[in-house]
């Protein structure tokens, strides 16, 4: 049953990972691998020769959430990372009351702190939060997966994943609630040329503290002891699989160990409030003790270390929560009001690096550890940039991040996405940008060989992609983030092709590539989109037949490897001159409504002619490809289907 469900995910590929007892027997057993706490790590590697050394091959990716089913208390994500493949485990129940991807009822006491003046002012000034203390659980449950061409799995789920492990193709690139790093796609990974990928314990207790107490492995809500669970989880594969995985502790292991063609794991730490209230620098000696070499200040809310890039509204909402802060110098929960950050007039959060932040850093810096601006404020970015040049250019990278020159007017307005202006401050310190494979509709970059005709899909990955390696120039590594609470690359064929615009275009589009597309690259990455860790090189192989050179990508371990030997070692200066940045070549793409009104009409209804194939629900005639419509009512009411 294993071979076979695996063989339908990955058409000829053979199941590459043992999951015979004895592995499972060897995962409860072997301890966590003890760190050098004093030099950084093993050495075993040996001295480098004199002189450059050779470059390294296979690709990086810079941030996995693999064990995340012990995130949030271990009450969100559903499926193991390690063990029976997660769609041979027993059926996901979907439904009420459901274990996993709900949020309970009663959601008001979670901003309870707050005085109940400053709560009801802040509903009749942003709507929003009014809507959510509102909404019961399972309202909100269906809401958080609802996206642009998504059911989601959130919630009751639909008919596409109840009962999970009978259906092809999954998981597909709209999860965020169920498993999408098992340890058998992270071999298919391998397979395909991984060869770096850091590993990165997340969680954040305000989310915890919103799912049903019942579904709570740790109802404490405590970030840390997730964290520790977490780390100690990696360990525990690494060394049950260590004839192809080894946890890097220094940049000399991560040489050696992509070197000898093993996957170099790099552990790091995404929680919101990291070392929690207590003194850090014991925490910070614990998980470096576990492995740690590289951490994330901040995540979505600001913390006693600094503060954070606002972006999504609920988080907005969590960090009210903390602060009972109404902000009206600039609105991004609604017009004219900010909820929780304290943000200026141009909707930048104004908290920058705080005394306790500068000592984390300096603490990092002296142990050559990576210091990841994911998530950072631009103020703390800024803050952070400062001294890493007091430490002769101490190179800094995002595990994460999209383009904001690239992105649609909406959401460059979010301060998490990432202005040239802070790529340069990436490129002269030696760092690298693990690019966010979760993409959406963005404009068109001009020099790209790809044409931008499919939205969401790996013709919008490529975009980015171009931008990156020709205009920003900056070193790319992949930033996959899967079970990271994101929607992932789309298809460009099947049901939810080129789905992240707007229905009508989305149809058009889907035609076209069925009609004069390229060819599938013959895995569930064709008509499922990026759904898990092991369709990362099918997304490359999309991008190389789409014509986007993946030359420099292919090769960003090396590149990685560099950087963490710049971290941990001499410095003189600049690594490089950011003078060529350039970002022109964008078009910017006309709004939804401008491009809809283009498509034609019936019953006062744009459509996109013959869009639809046979067996597709339709309106009238001229949608579908057969030009039948059988049993529509007038004007689509009822609809029928297409012949």
């Amino acid at each position: 049953m294993i071979a076979t469900a695996l063989d339908r995910a990955r058409p000829g590929r053979v199941l590459s990972l043992a999951l015979a007892p004895a592995l499972a027997l060897a995962l409860a057993c072997n301890p966590a691998p003890a760190g050098d706490t004093e030099s950084g790590g093993s050495e075993s590697g040996g001295s480098e020769s004199d002189g450059d050394p050779p470059p390294l091959a296979g690709f990086a990716d810079l941030h996995l959430h693999m064990f995340a089913e012990d995130a949030f208390g271990g009450g969100w994500l559903h499926g193991e990372a390690v063990g029976e493949p997660a769609f041979a485990l027993a059926l996901c129940d979907g439904g009420e009351p459901g274990d996993h991807g709900r949020i309970r009822d009663g959601f008001a006491d979670l901003i309870a702190t707050c005085d109940q003046a400053v709560v009801d002012e802040a509903s009749s000034q942003a709507p929003l939060l009014a809507v959510l203390l509102a909404l019961g659980g399972a309202e909100l449950s269906e809401l958080l997966g609802d996206i642009p061409g998504s059911a989601g799995d959130t919630g009751k789920h639909d008919d596409r994943t109840r009962g999970w492990p009978e259906l092809d193709g999954w998981p597909r690139w709209d999860v965020i609630a169920h498993q999408q790093s098992w340890e058998g796609w992270l071999r298919d990974a391998y397979d395909d040329g991984l060869r770096v990928e850091i590993v990165s314990a997340v969680s954040l207790d305000w989310l915890c503290k919103a799912l049903p107490p019942e579904n709570l492995a740790r109802p404490q809500c405590d970030e840390m002891a997730d964290v520790r669970v977490q780390l100690e989880k990696a360990n525990a594969f690494a060394a049950a699989n260590a004839e192809w995985v080894e946890i890097a502790l220094s940049a000399a292991d991560a040489r050696r160990i992509v070197g000898e063609g093993k996957l170099a794991i790099i552990l790091s730490i995404e929680a919101s409030h990291i070392f929690g209230d207590g003194e850090w620098q014991a925490q910070l000696d614990e998980v470096w003790d576990l492995g740690v070499r590289t951490l994330q200040m901040v995540h979505q809310l600001d913390n006693r270390f600094g503060g954070a890039a606002p972006h999504n509204t609920i988080f907005h909402v969590a960090q009210f929560s903390e602060s009972c802060h109404i902000d009206t110098d600039c609105g991004i929960t609604d017009t004219g009001v900010t909820l929780g950050f304290d943000v200026d007039a141009n909707c930048r959060n104004v908290r920058g690096l705080t005394d306790e932040g500068r000592a984390l850093l300096e603490a990092m810096i002296e142990r050559g550890m990576l210091i990841d601006l994911a998530h950072m404020s631009e103020a703390l970015v800024r803050d952070v940039h400062a001294v890493a040049l007091e430490h002769d250019y101490y190179p800094l990278y995002f595990s994460h991040a999209h383009f904001r020159e690239l992105m649609l007017p909406a959401k460059q307005k979010e301060e998490k996405t990432t202005p040239a202006s802070i790529v340069a401050m990436v490129r002269e310190t030696g760092g690298m940008i693990g690019l966010r494979t979760a993409h959406e509709e963005v404009n068109t970059y001009e020099p790209s060989p790809v044409e931008n005709t499919c939205h969401g899909s790996s013709r919008s990955f490529a975009q980015a992609h171009d931008l990156g390696r020709l205009g920003l120039k900056v070193k790319l590594g992949l930033g996959s983030d899967f079970n990271g609470f994101i929607q992932q690359t789309r298809p460009r064929l099947g049901a939810d092709a080129c789905s992240a615009s707007f229905a009508e275009e989305a149809t058009c589009q889907a035609k076209g590539e069925r009609d004069g597309g390229l060819a599938p690259v013959g895995s569930a990455f064709d008509d499922h989109g990026l759904g898990h860790v092991g369709l990362l090189g099918d997304l490359l192989d999309d991008l190389d037949q789409h014509g986007s050179d993946t030359t420099q990508i292919r090769s960003s371990a090396d590149d990685f490897v560099r950087m963490w030997e710049r971290a941990s070692g001499e410095r003189s200066g600049p690594a490089d001159d950011p003078a060529d940045l350039d970002v022109s070549g964008i078009t910017v793409l006309p709004s939804h409504g401008v491009r809809r009104a283009e498509y034609p009409t019936e019953c006062d209804k744009p459509y996109c002619p013959g869009g639809l194939v046979s067996g597709d629900a339709c309106r009238f005639d001229a949608e579908c490809e057969s030009g039948a419509c059988a049993g529509a009512g007038d004007c689509g009411m009822p609809r029928g289907v297409c012949e």
